[in-house]
């Protein structure tokens, strides 16, 4: 279990970021690498422990974890390719709930200044409704006891000399792309490349609607590479 340090105080506010980049955008099918799917379970197995650690220790009953991804990092699944799902934990939550409300990233900037008794800091949280629907006035203090990941952390991808077909053109894509930093790497074809490793060469990748206007501001490159 990780070790919640033992001071008086904790600061009212923490952001941690995952700094391997890797473990949540993972590194395609690149030989050599650990899978996708091998790098979200450590990604969720992290998560696993800080909560654990946490809920366990005497700051519980004050506290409210929020968890998101930084963008949906335009990913489809069988709704659209705009979401991304967000985990509230804290004794105040409610407990196997799903909240289906149309939330975005500034809903939840919104619910940690309520929580703090911060200000607004624009016109955009200050519009913005809080998260409250996933709350409940009847606190849970039980703890979260982390689960073993069932994905084993060190299931690699296999190397080029072993692949046909598509699955050897999105290996040598996944190669060609930059990881050095979060969102350099082509969107599209690096989803492709992590739908077809965890869904299967021969299914279908989903159909995407196009909006009437492309943002502008969207990344060279960015684009859709692969049919």
């Amino acid at each position: 279990m990780l070790n919640v340090p033992g001071r008086r105080e904790l600061a009212r506010f923490t952001e941690q970021v995952r700094k391997n980049n890797r473990a949540d955008h993972t590194n395609g099918t690149s030989p050599g690498f650990p899978t996708p799917r091998a790098m979200v379970a450590d990604n969720d197995r992290a998560l696993g422990l800080i909560v654990d650690a946490v809920s366990h220790s005497r700051y519980w009953p004050a506290t409210a974890i929020f968890v998101t991804e930084d963008d949906a990092q335009n990913g489809v699944d069988h709704v659209d390719g705009h979401r991304s799902e967000t985990l509230v934990i804290s004794p105040y939550v409610r407990r196997r709930a799903v909240d289906s409300t149309l939330y975005s990233t500034i809903n939840l900037v919104r619910t940690i200044e309520q929580i703090l008794g911060l200000p607004p800091m624009n016109q955009f949280d200050a519009a913005a409704d809080t998260m409250s629907r996933a709350f409940s006035n009847r606190p849970d203090f039980a703890p979260f006891d982390s689960v073993p990941n069932e994905i084993p952390l060190d299931e690699m991808n296999p190397g080029v000399a072993s692949l046909r077909g598509l699955q050897r053109d999105l290996a040598l894509a996944s190669l060609r792309m930059d990881f050095s930093e979060p969102d350099n790497a082509p969107e599209d074809l690096l989803n492709r490349a992590i739908w077809h490793s965890v869904k299967g060469y021969a299914t279908p990748y989903p159909r995407i609607q196009e909006p009437l206007c492309l943002p502008v501001l969207r990344k060279p490159g960015a684009g859709r590479l692969v049919q």
